[in-house]
């Protein structure tokens, strides 16, 4: 039998979603400040940029996560891997790197609770079963699920996809039913989901963080001709089509942080370069 305190009932934390046994939580100030950080941790709150973790009750069932996620874990939770022989090991390990997702996944079961470390992305809870034929994800997306979720390599239908969609080549496909947590540089209030039925979506540029394992993904023209396509300014395109949902962000915020990131100089000591260095070493 276990207790804590100053977690749930703390006045700082809040429980910004739930879905079964799982909650996430948000830190609405950064209280672990020194006279030199306070501005930014002040202007960091009143942003949205703000500290997260996943809170996981464990009742006789089974969450893998991410390798190296875990922060702590208390009652009789153990810990296993997914794992089941030289072959297996070598193969996840192949897959994790094409899919830049950690291919070996520990696995936590028992009864108690389980603490993902904090990050300053924001934590996105998925029902599985709302996603016809699973959902498959950008890269670097994945953080936790239900054991039995079901976990795909899927490749994409042409390489022209992967050579100019700037998706990759490979993507990680959840299926089945159970719950998913995502991290995403974009909030949910800000994502916009567009569902299909027999129809086609055309995206400029690589803002899909998420679609539907039955949609075709494509790489196509924007116009049937070329010289259409350089009056147009559009070029290339990404090419949804079929019947599911894809989840579109306004912006490529990855790609922005890490610019902002490495344009900093290395002594710059602002408070916008400080929430800059925490994105990018609690991403």
């Amino acid at each position: 039998m276990f207790k804590f305190k100053n977690l749930l009932n703390n006045d700082n934390v809040k429980i910004v979603e739930k879905k079964d046994n799982i909650r996430v939580l948000e830190y609405i100030n950064d209280l672990s400040v020194t006279p030199y950080s306070a501005v930014t941790s002040y202007f960091s709150s009143k942003m949205n940029v703000r500290k997260r973790q996943l809170l996981i009750e464990i009742n006789n069932n089974e969450y893998t996560v991410s390798a190296g996620a875990m922060q702590w874990t208390v009652g009789n939770v153990e810990v296993s891997s997914d794992v089941k022989g030289i072959g297996d090991f070598l193969g996840k390990t192949i897959k994790g790197a094409v899919t830049k997702e950690s291919g070996v996944k520990p696995k936590y079961k028992g009864n108690g609770l389980l603490m993902l470390e904090p990050t300053y992305r924001h934590i996105l809870l998925e029902d599985i079963s709302d996603w016809e034929g699973g959902i498959v994800l950008d890269d670097g997306l994945f953080l936790a699920c239900e054991s039995k979720v079901k976990q795909d390599i899927v490749m994409r239908s042409n390489i022209s996809s992967a050579l100019f969609g700037k998706e990759g080549l490979f993507n990680l496909k959840l299926s089945g039913n159970g719950i998913a947590a995502l991290e995403s540089y974009v909030p949910r209030e800000e994502l916009v989901e567009i569902s299909l039925e027999n129809d086609v979506l055309k995206v400029d540029g690589n803002f899909a963080i998420a679609w539907s394992g039955t949609l075709q993904f494509s790489v196509e023209k924007s116009t049937k001709s070329l010289i259409g396509s350089g009056i147009s300014g559009e070029g290339l395109v990404n090419v949804y089509r079929g019947t599911g949902k894809v989840l579109l962000a306004p912006i490529n915020s990855q790609a922005i942080a890490q610019r902002h990131i490495s344009a900093a100089p290395a002594n710059d000591k602002s408070p916008a370069s400080n929430v800059f260095n925490m994105l990018g070493n609690l991403s």
